[in-house]
Formats: structure tokens, sequence, C-alpha cells
């Protein structure tokens, strides 16, 4: 049985809207709790039409308050752009709300461009300070100290589970370095996993949080009911990718019979190495695919990542993989 967790972007379709969208994904969050999910994580960005995630917090609470046992989290909060006494309020703040359901996965990266990076008065030389930042958030989490005279209030005492996300081998010698959980981004950068899987789990020390090391890979993941369709509605993601490579703002497309004639050669091969870790078809695709890619990491949960035109679609997708993991 494969560990399943969704990661969310709240993604806006062509001819819907934002609001929509931010209930598409509390709707998302119901229908995985239903179906034996672990976890629902949103991921912070900014600047970009098609992601309602920025306010990642506030997306949170969105999905938390209407589920009650899936655990909901930041996959993840960009710790350069937030001061960390504020993360530890927020969270905190969540925690309260819903005791044992709250993650916070940290990533390094801005999340955005560097014209958004100045509005968001934040230094790009904060990503050098990003361990340390780690530690003192993980700080005020914690229980007060004697003399400790900045408290978190909500957030002392909480110790919200803290998760090292990334795309390469720094997140993994820094998540070993401090024995946390470690999140591989490998739905859209494949390229280091297994390396950073292996040096991970080589440089581990335990914390008080985590005894062993625990390793989480994200996966593009689209279930249909038949092979070939599936192949048709991942072509939606496939134009997505394709419009960031052109620097393209555009909304979720529909599905299009021939991928081939919207991208180029050139634009294929990025795309699809950026996509490399997918597993697209029926269930039965789905299964050997989702056991493979277990078998190859070792992975003890994959975050999967199905983003699909149609919402009906969609549910249906991740009910298809949720049963295909049990195979």
């Amino acid at each position: 049985m494969v560990a399943l967790s969704v990661l969310e972007l709240g993604r806006v379709r062509e001819g819907s809207d934002r609001r929509t969208a931010l209930d598409e994904a509390r709707d998302l969050g119901r229908h995985a709790e239903a179906h034996g999910y672990r976890r629902i994580w949103v991921a912070e960005h900014h600047n970009m039409p098609t992601v309602t995630t920025a306010a990642t917090a506030l997306v949170i609470q969105h999905i938390a308050a209407a589920t009650t046992s899936i655990r909901v989290g930041a996959g993840g909060i960009m710790l350069p752009n937030h001061a960390p006494y504020v993360i530890a309020e927020q969270f905190g703040t969540l925690a309260t709300l819903f005791p044992g359901r709250i993650d916070l996965g940290l990533g390094r990266a801005p999340g955005t461009d560097q014209f958004t990076l100045r509005a968001l008065r934040r230094d790009p030389a904060n990503a050098d300070r990003f361990p340390n930042d780690v530690m003192e958030l993980q700080a005020f989490l914690g229980p007060v100290q004697p003399g400790q005279r900045i408290e978190a209030v909500p957030g002392s005492g909480t110790e919200v589970p803290l998760w090292i996300l990334g795309s390469s081998l720094f997140g993994a010698h820094l998540a070993a370095e401090l024995g946390l959980p470690f999140g591989f981004a490998s739905h859209f950068a494949p390229a280091a996993l297994d390396r950073a899987i292996a040096i991970y789990r080589e440089r581990f020390k335990p914390s008080e949080q985590l005894a062993e090391p625990y390793v989480l890979v994200g996966a593009n993941v689209i279930a249909a009911d038949t092979d070939e369709e599936a192949r048709y509605l991942a072509t939606s993601k496939q134009m997505s990718f394709t419009n960031l490579i052109r620097g393209a703002r555009k909304l979720t497309q529909p599905p299009i019979d021939d991928i081939d004639n919207y991208w180029s050669p050139q634009e294929k091969a990025h795309v699809s190495e950026m996509l490399a870790c997918s597993v697209i078809g029926g269930p039965a695709a789905v299964r050997d695919g989702l056991h493979a890619l277990v078998a190859r990491t070792g992975a003890d949960e994959v975050m999967v990542v199905s983003d699909l035109f149609d919402p009906a679609k969609r549910l249906h997708s991740f009910a298809l993989i949720a049963e295909a993991a049990q195979g």
C-alpha cells in the first residue's frame, strides 16, 4: 500500500474565477479526506494569475475548516519571504484552531520573480539565512524558555511539525542535519531526486521531532478510466508547463487532442524533462507507476499533483489514484 497525500495550487481554469478555484481547493480537501489521503498541502506562489494560494495560511484555514481529520499544511512556505516570528504566529494560530492537523513545509526559493520579491520588501540575500531562520522558527514554536522575552502567541508550545522541502541537494543536507522530514519537488524538478534522497538518508541525524529519515516525493499523477483518456486529460498540464517556459501568463486550459500541435520539439523536450516524474493512465497503469516510483525511491509517502481542467474528472482522478495505491 502506497501512502498518499495531495499538493494543491488552487489553479484558476479558463472560464472560471479565483473564488471558484479556492472553493475547489476546499472541496478537494474533503474529497481527499474521504479517500484516505494523509494530508493536503498548498504552496506559496506570488504574482501568478493561475495560482490562488499566495496567502498560504488563509487557504490552509479555508480547507481545514471544511475537513475534520486530514492533515493540512504548507508545501511550502517560502521562508525567505517572511520573518520567522510571523510564520510562527500564523501557524501557531492554525495549530490552535486545528490541533494535531497542521504541517509546515519550508522552502528556500522565493516562489516568485525578482520584481515581486521587491514588492514583498524582501532582500534576495535572505535565502542565505534559511538554515538559521528554520531554527529560529522552530524555537518560536517550541516551549518558552527561561528568560525568553519574545513569545509567539499563539505559537509557543504548539511544536508544529516542520518539513524541509527542496529540489536540490541543499535541502537534503539541511533536512538531514536538523533531523526533519524531507520533501523533494520531483513533480517539477526531478533531476536530483535519487541523489538527494541518498544524501538525506546517509547523513540523517535523529532529532526530537523525528527518529528516522522520512522521505516524501512529489509526482504528477493523472488517472482516468482508460489510458487514452488520461493522456488526453494530461495535455492541460503539459500546456501549463509549456506556457511557463514561454513566459505566457495563461489560465489552465481545457485538454486538446494533439499536444504536438501546441508545443515545439524543443519545448516538448524541456517539459518532458520537468514532468519526468509522472504517472498517467488507467487504474492498472497508475497502480504500476506508483509502485515503481516507491520501489525506485523507497519513499515513505507520495505527494500527488493531479491538475486537470474538469473539476469532476479531477476528483475522479484522485479517487482512482487512491484505489490504485492500495493494489
